[in-house]
């Protein structure tokens, strides 16, 4: 098998044998909106097969595996979101990647592009470890959550329209569930600052007429009910864009220490 079965021991996994999966876009959103809490809609998003070319590519890669990771067992299911279940500050990514999240089953975890996310997390209080390697390894996040557009590593990391379409409803209801708390939310990278825009509309939030442009540092208010949110945009911390310098460390800090005061 090239995937790990849920309720099998792996660390953290949020499903079980009983876990409902998704089969098509319909079942997304049954499954998304009839989710009532995070536990159970985590296990829904980690067990979902909804996109027949998601799944074949996952799961071939967890079969194959990098030379690097040749003894280890990879995850090869869809990657949930992780961290605080009532978070003042919501991250969000476009997708895991195929050895990375793929591989780990946490997101941002395992790969160049998370070791760059979590130390900068660390070193503005919003994570216990510098490094996060593996489910199980003691991270934890504080007062932070972070998410994907797309829950299942893509080929050249560019999921189709249509599976994130399908994908769509995972990140609404989790949005859904977090706006209580909510209070500043980051896109790391451009297309998460455009995926995310329909999802915030479609978990309540009141938005301005105009979408402002993604930008390093762009900053946008919304509303859910009467409280203000604020959306602030950063670079994603790729290896394109830290091994260029166009992302440093203290962008990186300079972003979560901004998102730290204003969740406050």
């Amino acid at each position: 098998m090239s995937f790990v079965p849920p309720g099998t021991g792996w660390p953290d996994d949020p499903a079980n044998a009983g876990t409902p999966v998704a089969a098509d876009p319909a079942d997304v959103r049954r499954l998304a909106a009839g989710s009532g809490d995070l536990a159970e809609l985590t296990a829904r998003q980690s067990v979902c097969r909804a996109c027949p070319r998601l799944v074949e590519w996952r799961e071939e890669v967890a079969r194959v595996k990098r030379r690097a990771f040749a003894d280890e067992t990879y995850w090869g299911r869809p990657v949930p979101g992780w961290g605080a279940e009532q978070p003042r500050i919501l991250l969000v990514g476009l997708a895991p990647a195929a050895h990375g999240g793929n591989r780990t089953g946490r997101i941002f975890t395992g790969d160049r592009s998370g070791d760059w996310l979590f130390a900068a997390l660390h070193r503005c209080g919003l994570a216990t470890q510098e490094t996060s390697t593996h489910a199980g390894d003691g991270q934890r996040l504080i007062g932070t959550r972070v998410l994907a557009s797309v829950r299942c590593a893509p080929p050249a990391n560019k999921p189709l329209p249509s599976e994130k379409a399908a994908c769509f409803p995972w990140m609404a209801r989790e949005m859904e569930l977090v706006a209580p708390y909510a209070r500043v939310i980051v896109a790391l990278g451009g297309y998460a600052w455009q995926a995310m825009w329909p999802a915030l509309r479609e978990a309540g939030y009141t938005l301005p007429r105009s979408r402002p442009p993604f930008g390093h540092g762009a900053e946008a208010e919304v509303t859910h009910g009467e409280r203000p949110v604020t959306l602030v945009g950063c670079y994603h911390p790729s290896q394109q864009n830290t091994f260029t310098g166009r992302v440093t460390a203290q962008m990186l800090d300079d972003i979560f220490s901004r998102a730290r005061s204003l969740a406050v």
